[in-house]
């Protein structure tokens, strides 16, 4: 009868330490499962909210906002300044190499294609070879991109280069540049750079009108020159 009460206490055994861990209190059980829960959460979240904030993480890094630096105000007596702007053919033009050769009209407009801008500009067009035997080159500046005056010098058959100042850089330095648009207005250069004439604001019709007689009183001095 010994060896038979000794099985019996082996084999109950297992069933102590079965209820040990069934006895764990809810709250220890609770509690690991909050652990767990957190570590395994995921952090996605937070990585991008800490790349808002600039701490250069990896996932979203900041962006930096590009600002082209601001030129001097260009008054009468200043010479054009050396800033690089596109022209309609996307390429890389010199402001301050335009009048190396010939005195220059640079004629400014607020918005490529729209009505009164295209009269100013057909206006210029019409007379271009009024300037041309008067030793003047004609360009038009604006804030449009390449494409758009590109475009538009082929609707309208516009025989000069068109110049491109997204970020009014040269377009406020001039003067004509205020609260994000462009001031319809006209400048003029001598041989060399100097201006010596500027009309701002000035009206479509009126522009191409006034430019060419300011260059036409300089005729000796250009025909000279």
């Amino acid at each position: 009868m010994a060896p038979r009460a000794k099985a019996s206490t082996e084999t109950a055994e297992p069933a102590r330490r079965s209820s040990r861990i069934s006895a764990q209190p809810a709250k220890v059980v609770e509690a690991v499962k909050e652990t767990v829960k957190k570590a395994t959460a995921p952090r996605t979240k937070k990585r991008s909210a800490d790349a808002d904030e600039g701490d250069g993480g990896e996932s979203a890094p900041a962006v930096k906002k590009v600002t082209a630096p601001a030129l001097e105000p260009i008054n009468i007596g200043d010479t054009l300044p050396s800033y690089i702007v596109k022209n309609e053919k996307d390429e890389d033009v010199d402001v301050a190499t335009l009048a190396a050769e010939k005195g220059v009209i640079l004629f400014l407009v607020p918005k490529a294609d729209t009505p009164g801008c295209t009269q100013q500009a057909c206006g210029f067009r019409d007379i271009y070879p009024d300037f041309a035997s008067l030793n003047f080159d004609v360009y038009c500046l604006s804030a449009d991109k390449p494409a758009a005056q590109s475009k538009w010098q082929t609707k309208k058959n516009l025989p000069y280069p068109l110049l491109s100042d997204p970020q009014r850089v040269l377009i406020t330095a001039l003067g004509a540049g205020e609260g994000g648009k462009t001031k319809r207005s006209h400048f003029i250069f001598e041989k060399g750079g100097k201006l010596v004439d500027k009309k701002i604001p000035v009206k479509p019709v009126d522009s191409p009108k006034l430019a060419l007689e300011f260059v036409k009183s300089l005729a000796p001095s250009a025909a000279e020159a």
